[in-house]
């Protein structure tokens, strides 16, 4: 075929032909990546003997729904038709990212009420639609709530402020 007759006709990878809706097809891969990476991870851990659960059991058994789950989203990508792939926006899993390493590297030093706040309000740069007076405010409400739920209702030996 001419090269002009392929460009015309789009011309695709024999894999990219059969499958119908790629943001399932490649969604799924992805799930199943996270899954293998996660059996892989915690492959060292002991597991269950007899009705007494190991430190590896929950890990390997959410790991094994995710794979499934992976498989199936996969299959369902070659099976119904659905939307093509979209650009892919990075802005917002960079911000949460940046968020979840500050709240990592300064909930010791500083404590769980600035490195909890200072987290969310860092997630909220993640969008361009922040209203920055509402995240403020959702901010201090889900630090109180932080705050009522590992403190004091599950008794986590947390500081809550800096020590000066």
């Amino acid at each position: 075929m001419p090269e002009d007759a392929k460009a015309q006709t789009g011309a695709r990878l024999p894999l990219a032909r059969l499958v119908r809706s790629p943001q399932d097809f490649y969604g799924g891969l992805a799930l199943v990546a996270l899954a293998l990476f996660a059996l892989w991870s915690s492959g060292d851990l002991q597991g269950m003997h007899g009705f007494s659960f190991g430190p590896g059991t929950a890990p390997r058994l959410f790991a094994g729904i995710l794979l499934a789950f992976g498989v199936v989203i996969a299959a369902m990508g070659f099976l119904v038709k659905g939307k093509p792939l979209e650009r892919y926006a990075v802005r917002g899993p960079f911000w949460i990212t940046i968020s979840i390493i500050v709240f990592a590297v300064t909930v010791r030093p500083l404590g769980l009420i600035p490195a909890t706040f200072a987290s969310f309000m860092i997630s909220g740069a993640g969008s361009p639609e922040t209203r920055w007076i509402e995240t403020t405010i959702a901010g201090v409400v889900m630090t109180v709530f932080s705050v009522l739920l590992f403190v004091y209702l599950l008794a986590l030996p947390f500081q809550l402020w800096p020590r000066f």
